[in-house]
């Protein structure tokens, strides 16, 4: 096992981003993808783990919570979480430090992935794509900085009571607004959004992608397709896609990536 663990959940790319560049300060890490469940779940003896996810609505995304849950650690080991958000970082960190007692915990604005509510520009401050990239590095490695001394802090990161509420209401909103998934003539039957589905929800019938009900809204197919075939109803027709710059599809299925 490597000297340090980040779990970590990314739909549009952002997320993994930031962990590779905590990694990159770390050394010696393994960050371990929850888009399912975890291939690794006994830290005991790794000395940091941290936790690295967007927020979705307020909460956590897909069943991170859950695969939190699973995670053993030593009773010394450094805990820390960080959230990626566009608008505000939710109850996320919260969560999870009800479950793992987190020692450090920060936040980190990029744009936002969820294109059928919000265009992804809209973030907090507002930033071309370039501009938030080089911002979330910067901070990103602030933060790695901090983590690497093993900064902590004191209290328990903040939960505002509306965010909880609307974490509540999103997954019966998302599975609706899944139901809305379509793809359309400009599909060249790659097969990208099958293999890239974390939750088994899409197959490839006849060479255009089915969808199933079992989607975990975390839109990679929509965001990575490379013929912007896929759509979460018709607002998204208007939208103009994104993910991370840094993260190329390949890296989002992997279950573990290794940062020397």
């Amino acid at each position: 096992m490597s000297k340090n663990l980040i779990y970590c959940y990314s739909g549009s790319g952002n997320c993994l981003d930031i962990a590779k560049n905590i990694a990159k300060v770390l050394g010696d890490t393994d960050i371990v993808m929850m888009r399912s469940f975890p291939a690794v779940t006994d830290a005991r003896n790794a000395e940091r783990v941290g936790f690295v996810f967007p927020c979705y609505a307020g909460g956590l995304p897909g069943n991170v919570e859950q695969y939190v849950k699973t995670v053993t650690m030593g009773p010394d080991t450094y805990r820390f979480g960080v959230v990626s958000y566009s608008g505000y970082p939710g109850v996320g960190l919260k969560k999870i430090s009800d479950i793992v007692r987190l020692d450090y915990w920060t936040g980190i604005s990029h744009h936002c992935s969820c294109i059928w509510l919000f265009p992804h520009r809209l973030m907090v401050p507002t930033l071309s794509v370039k501009g938030a990239q080089k911002r979330s590095e910067k901070l990103a490695k602030k933060a790695a900085e901090e983590i690497a001394a093993k900064k902590k802090l004191d209290g328990e990161p903040g939960a505002f009571f509306l965010n909880a509420l609307e974490a509540k209401a999103w997954p019966a909103l998302s599975k609706k607004k899944a139901e809305k998934l379509t793809s359309d003539e400009q599909c060249i039957s790659c097969g990208l959004c099958e293999k890239l589905c974390p939750a088994g929800n899409i197959r490839i019938v006849d060479g255009r992608p089915q969808f199933g009900k079992n989607c975990i809204g975390c839109l990679s197919c929509l965001q990575y397709c490379p013929a912007k075939a896929i759509n979460m109803g018709g607002v998204t027709l208007k939208r103009e896609r994104y993910h991370n710059p840094n993260t190329p599809a390949p890296e989002l299925m992997k279950k573990v990536i290794h940062i020397d």
